[in-house]
């Protein structure tokens, strides 16, 4: 009754802001244009609804679907520009939930009354966003602590809504070629991981540690300590930082602390993340980056991290050192490489063409003068237009670039993020040629090839009992086969040829060393001498052995092939 209240509840919204003629569509009411007077071409703006109206019933249907378009927000690949800036507008701040039920989260996860797991907990919010909200707390041991707690009965509301997102994406697209084209359901399937990942709170503390044993070396980045044994499922407790905004440039200065230091250490964090650590903090905006007063820069919020392969870190560390280079050839094998531009479906020429001239404009100038939104907006541009489909996790890397652009522009900072990330880019790129490390991935290779080794056999019996039992099929494909037979024909006639030759030349042989004389006869050609049939028979063998060879030998020749 749940599912079908809030399924009628979805289709009111979706009627109230004028999406009436979607619903009967959508339900199969309603036949799809025919093939000539569908639209093509999914760039054209007639292929959308209204960026406005859809933003409108996000934000009505709550928070599942708020989370939802804020996920499309970073799929600039798929939306042109008008949606993706609608997207961004979807804000997740709403009421907190009343202290009681908090309270009763906390004690249920932790399997304790309040009281004992804290000394002070103060019952006002100072964070609420729409699956999560933190509160200041004081532990026992004197320990000031922040205390993030996943909203009561959200994860089953979250589930619900996935669930109908489902059934409407298949309905979508079966309704809509647009639809079709942008992958609905692919889309459903990457927000339900997107979302469970963030409703689990020691998916968080893990990032933390991840990142705490990272920087632990690094004395300008502070990352708070998580306390494991007050942390939960639905529960995260962490050190408290007393800090200020990364934005409150004002404040920052009122303290002594210098914003375009600031701004570089930024810059240094994310160089590092992206190029030494393989993974990333994803939501680096001012409420998530604090700065303490001894001037350190802390990362807070670890709900959304990036991760990237090693392979992926060098061509990227490539694509860096192509830009401050000048070199677009390294930076398009970069891309060729790393599989986001395919010469099959992608006019190389045409994308490199393109791709210079939303480059060239943005060389040797500093952040002040550079805006990476508009550099991003304009490639993004660039990857829609050419229909790239990019890799969710270059993509947050992307809007991280953007985040972090944004706030070094806040801080005033004359800084080039391609120096910046130059001296990161050579060092890792060197590092594929550090012998240790060669001999340390050459172990690797070993390694896994005896895994492979070890697991073959079985694998190769699998299969051939499947194909015995008629479940398997194997089917071969050839090429360059098609003249075999004759070719094979031709080497076995000269192969004959060859024997008979040399049988004839042995014989030959044999018959005129024979002291037996076989019918003699008298021949007048060779003076009335007589002449034996042996020795005729072996002159004749000479004979066809000696034009055979020739002929042989001549077929060869013009084969090319001797």
């Amino acid at each position: 009754m749940k599912r079908l209240k809030r399924f009628g509840a979805i289709t009111s919204v979706l009627v109230k802001h004028g999406f009436g003629d979607i619903v009967p569509r959508i339900f199969g009411r309603a036949e799809e244009k025919t093939t000539e007077q569908q639209q093509p071409d999914i760039t054209e703006r007639q292929a959308f609804p209204s960026p406005h109206r859809i933003r409108l019933v996000l934000e009505e249907l709550g928070p599942s679907f708020i989370k939802l378009g804020q996920l499309l927000s970073t799929r600039a690949d798929l939306f042109p520009p008008e949606y993706i800036e609608e997207f961004r507008k979807l804000q997740d701040q709403v009421p907190p939930v009343p202290f009681e039920a908090i309270k009763n989260v906390i004690e249920s996860d932790l399997e304790r009354p309040l009281s004992i797991i804290f000394k002070e907990f103060e019952p006002d919010s100072i964070a609420a966003a729409s699956v999560s909200q933190v509160h200041k707390a004081r532990l026992h041991s004197g320990e000031q602590v922040a205390v993030k707690i996943v909203r009561p009965e959200i994860t089953e509301k979250i589930r619900h809504d996935i669930g109908l997102m489902y059934y409407f994406a298949h309905k979508i697209e079966k309704a809509f070629q647009a639809a079709r084209a942008l992958g609905a359901v692919n889309l459903v399937k990457e927000f339900e991981r997107t979302i469970f990942h963030e409703l689990d709170m020691f998916i968080e503390s893990g990032n933390i540690e991840k990142f705490s044993s990272r920087f632990k070396e690094i004395d300008e980045i502070h990352i708070p300590a998580v306390y494991w044994e007050y942390t939960a499922k639905s529960v995260l407790v962490m050190e408290y930082i007393d800090g200020i905004k990364m934005d409150q440039v004002e404040e920052l200065k009122a303290n002594n602390i210098d914003p375009k230091e600031i701004a570089l250490i930024g810059l240094r964090s994310f160089s590092r993340q992206l190029m030494e650590f393989g993974y990333f903090h994803a939501d680096p905006h001012p409420a998530n980056t604090l700065v303490m007063l001894d001037g350190r820069v802390c990362l807070v919020d670890f709900g959304i991290t990036g991760y990237l392969e090693k392979e992926t870190m060098r061509q990227i560390a490539n694509i860096f050192l192509g830009y401050a280079e000048h070199d677009y050839d390294q930076v398009m094998t970069a891309l060729t490489d790393l599989g986001l531009v395919d010469e099959d479906t992608v006019d190389l020429k045409s994308f490199r063409r393109d791709l210079k001239d939303v480059s060239e404009p943005f060389y040797g100038r500093s952040l002040k003068t550079i805006y990476v939104k508009d550099v991003y907006d304009q490639v993004m541009q660039l990857v829609y237009r050419h229909q790239i489909r990019l890799p969710r996790n270059v993509l947050l890397l992307l809007k991280t670039f953007v985040q972090t652009e944004s706030l070094g522009k806040i801080l005033d900072s004359d800084a080039s993020i391609l120096e910046v990330t130059k001296p990161f880019a050579k060092k890792l790129l060197q590092e594929g040629y550090d012998s240790r490390k060669v001999l340390r991935n050459l172990h690797q290779d070993m390694l896994s090839m005896g895994s492979y080794l070890q697991v073959m056999p079985k694998f190769i019996h699998d299969i051939l009992k499947q194909t015995s039992q008629g479940k398997q099929g194997v089917a071969i494909n050839h090429r360059g086969f098609e003249n075999l037979s004759v070719r094979m024909e031709k080497g076995m006639n000269r192969f004959i040829i060859g024997l008979i030759v040399a049988a004839s030349l042995i014989a030959s042989s044999l018959i005129l060393n024979s002291g037996q004389e076989i019918f003699e006869f008298s021949m007048s050609l060779a003076g009335g001498r007589k002449v034996s049939l042996s020795a005729v028979l072996g002159v004749t063998g000479y004979v066809m052995a000696t034009v055979l060879g020739i002929w042989l030998i001549i077929s060869i020749l013009r084969s090319g092939k001797l």
